[in-house]
């Protein structure tokens, strides 16, 4: 059966594996779970395209099955918290708000960066008259003094038409809204609240693709494989004053400024000490070059994930983050840190 298919009749809650029996789930015939333990993953949908291939190769292993939900980071930082999943894909640090849950919970966990990510702002290919953006025009309509009064192109810029403005983006659940807020606006989940919004990408794509007026944002993957759906809208860096494009080359060259973004999966300790769950994690770190490349993110260096996966093999407990986010920060700075 076709993945995508199965994500929508179990609500974007994907199972993958291959088993012997079978079960009726949603009135769709798939394979039943047998009585291994299931390594539980939910969390961001930027991640989740990573997460998934992984998922995918490892169980062709035969060393444990997986299954990769979408709720959004902050949705899968509530699971993750409660104790109710081993992993946790974030697409921005866990907030001090999740790190005092998950101790009141004693859910310990170690904290592993896996990708950079290029937060991609989109409009329809039918939109002629935008190429890039500045971080001041994208705040003036994002920012929560916009509702309801910047409803129009032409309040955008002058020379932009009388066109109404529609706009898509992530829910407040998302990681990917937490960080652009958090870099346009100037302060995590300030924004205005009268847009379509969806922890789903795919939900987001259709509804740019099908609207000459819309404008939204969301994770490079989902950009790269619509991009004859969609057209990706330059930035300007503020420090050079130059209209970058979100792109591989522009993430490591540090020039795609202050959209590029460091992106995470979280481990659960105790899980961790589970043989299926080590195996998987050990098995995501040595793949994700590979994985990473192959769904359009940004990989780390070689190094990088070598140092990742010793933070993991040494069960380094913790964030280095402090609970706050942090705009244009590097893997290797975040490798170098200590975490508590």
């Amino acid at each position: 059966m076709a993945i995508n298919a199965l994500k929508s009749k179990l609500n974007r809650f994907t199972v993958l594996g291959a088993i012997a029996a079978s079960a009726t789930v949603a009135g769709l015939s798939i394979p039943s779970v047998q009585s291994q333990s299931i390594i539980k993953v939910d969390g961001s949908s930027t991640v989740y395209p990573i997460t998934e291939r992984i998922a995918e190769g490892f169980q062709k292993t035969g060393k444990g099955r997986v299954t990769v939900g979408i709720s959004g980071t902050g949705g899968g930082f509530k699971k993750f918290c409660n104790g109710d999943t081993d992993i946790s894909n974030a697409s921005r640090p866990i907030l001090e708000k999740e790190m005092k849950v998950c101790a009141e919970k004693g859910i310990r966990y170690i904290e592993l960066p896996v990708a950079y990510d290029a937060l991609t702002v989109m409009v329809n290919p039918q939109n002629n008259w935008v190429d890039s953006m500045t971080v001041a025009e994208l705040k003036k309509i994002w920012e929560p003094a916009a509702q309801g009064k910047i409803t129009n192109w032409s309040q955008v810029r002058s020379g932009f038409p009388n066109a109404p403005l529609k706009l898509f983006g992530p829910g407040a659940d998302s990681g990917t809204f937490d960080y652009f807020t958090e870099a346009i606006v100037g302060k995590a989940k300030s924004s205005r609240t009268d847009f379509t919004g969806s922890e789903d990408d795919n939900v987001l794509v259709q509804g740019i693709a099908r609207d000459k007026n819309a404008l939204g944002f969301f994770g490079l993957a989902y950009y790269e494989a619509n991009k004859s759906r969609l057209k990706s809208v330059k930035i300007v860096n503020p420090k050079t004053g130059q209209a970058v494009p979100p792109s591989a080359k522009t993430v490591i060259d540090g020039t795609y400024q202050p959209l590029s973004r460091p992106i995470f999966i979280y481990v659960n300790a105790k899980s961790a000490e589970r043989p299926e769950v080590k195996a998987f994690v050990e098995y995501y770190m040595k793949n994700a070059q590979a994985a990473v490349n192959a769904v359009k993110y940004v990989p780390l260096t070689s190094g990088d994930y070598t140092k990742a996966l010793a933070r993991f093999q040494k069960r380094q407990i913790g964030t280095v983050f402090g609970g706050k986010e942090e705009i244009g920060v590097k893997v290797a700075d975040i490798l170098s840190r200590t975490p508590k």
